[in-house]
């Protein structure tokens, strides 16, 4: 029951905050309209066989939870230079339980900039089975795993005057370097790309094709940095505890 009331006020916390709204919902939704909407009767963006308004949806979507998804680090750092933190070691809260939380509150922020993108998407003209739509979300919500860790990470080795600036280079670099804002096409840019988690969120558009979505690389990629940025956040959890 505490971890349940403890994820219900972070949830509201979270929902309170207008600054995080208007950046993690309105502003991935309105660089939507404002890239796909000239672009709305265009059915083979740059030759990848899928429509602007649906490649622009998953692409903002990607920045979007992106950066929902690592402002979890953000609320770390700012309970842990409040003391925060060191105040819930004290109650019968369990250590996970708070973890937890941060990454549920970072994946329902992402299911609402989802949410807000498919209605987006909806209003352009984006298409697809009920099947295509469950399949596509499945596979952003399994991408973003790495980023959740990657939050916790962020949150527990870099300062609360830092993280902000953190947060939002990270997101609008991976962004840039995995096509969200347009295809990469073929070169060493896009070889990059396929090594990053980000790349592979983006390619979640690729339900509209025949075909696998992932292939074993992407699969591959998304698993492995899972593994290290888990590893890694709980490290960085544990030595940031034992210094109380």
């Amino acid at each position: 029951m505490m971890t349940l009331g403890y994820t219900r006020l972070e949830l509201l916390r979270t929902l309170r905050n207008r600054r995080f709204l208007i950046l993690s919902l309105a502003f991935p939704l309105g660089l939507y309209f404002l890239s796909a909407a000239p672009n709305r009767h265009e059915l083979d963006l740059r030759g990848t066989g899928i429509s602007a308004p649906l490649y622009f949806m998953v692409g903002l979507a990607a920045f979007g939870t992106m950066a929902a998804m690592l402002s979890s680090g953000a609320r770390i750092a700012a309970e842990r230079t409040a003391g925060w933190t060191r105040q819930l070691r004290l109650t019968p809260l369990p250590a996970g339980a708070y973890l937890r939380t941060k990454i549920v509150t970072g994946y329902a922020m992402a299911m609402l900039t989802l949410g807000l993108l498919y209605l987006g998407g909806l209003v352009l003209g984006v298409r697809l089975a009920p099947a295509q739509w469950l399949a596509m979300t499945g596979l952003i919500l399994l991408a973003l795993v790495p980023f959740a860790a990657f939050g916790v990470w962020l949150g527990h080795v870099i300062t609360v005057d830092a993280i902000g600036p953190a947060v939002g280079a990270t997101t609008a670099v991976l962004s840039f370097i995995s096509g969200a804002w347009y295809p990469l096409g073929h070169g060493t840019l896009e070889d990059i790309a396929q090594c990053l988690p980000s790349y592979w969120l983006i390619q979640a558009s690729r339900v509209s094709l025949a075909g696998d979505v992932w292939p074993a690389k992407g699969w591959l990629v998304v698993a492995a940095w899972s593994v290290a940025m888990i590893a890694l956040a709980a490290r960085a959890y544990r030595r940031d505890t034992q210094r109380v």
